[in-house]
């Protein structure tokens, strides 16, 4: 019998193959937050709230994104799930291709996530991620130029 954290986090990952932002976020619970790892990144912890206007801006330079899933690790007692997932997506700028280890907490149902730890790769987080920063900062100028 598969448990609600191992079905919640089978459904999470779906929700981010049909980059359903609102089937992603259903999953959190209000307080959730997302904590992207290693430390020595430097990034701070975002809110549902954040990391909404985090994916919303990811619909505009990725597609065709998928995870798969290589390995799932359950601590059932600690309502505790650990995922090995492989990403990969074209985005305006080449192929997109990460990997990462998500620890997400669940409350004491399973059904919500309380905290995400996201350990990323971090060659591909310092290489990547300024091209697509810089991308998105261009999609944003044309759009304001087409809109004027």
């Amino acid at each position: 019998m598969t448990s609600p954290q191992k079905r919640t986090s089978l459904a999470l990952i779906a929700a981010f193959n049909k980059m359903d932002i609102d089937a992603i976020l259903s999953h959190r619970s209000p307080g959730c937050m997302r904590h992207i790892l290693p430390s020595s990144l430097n990034i701070a912890p975002t809110n549902n709230t954040e990391y909404e206007q985090q994916l919303q801006r990811l619909t505009l330079i990725f597609r065709n994104f998928e995870l798969a899933l290589q390995d799932i690790v359950e601590d059932v007692g600690s309502c505790r799930v650990v995922l090995w997932l492989k990403a990969r997506a074209d985005t305006i700028v080449g192929e997109y291709v990460n990997e990462y280890m998500w620890t997400l907490d669940f409350d004491e149902t399973g059904e919500r996530i309380i905290r995400v730890h996201e350990f990323v790769d971090s060659a591909v987080q310092r290489d990547f991620w300024p091209k697509l920063e810089g991308a998105l900062r261009e999609v944003r100028r044309v759009r304001r130029t087409e809109g004027e």
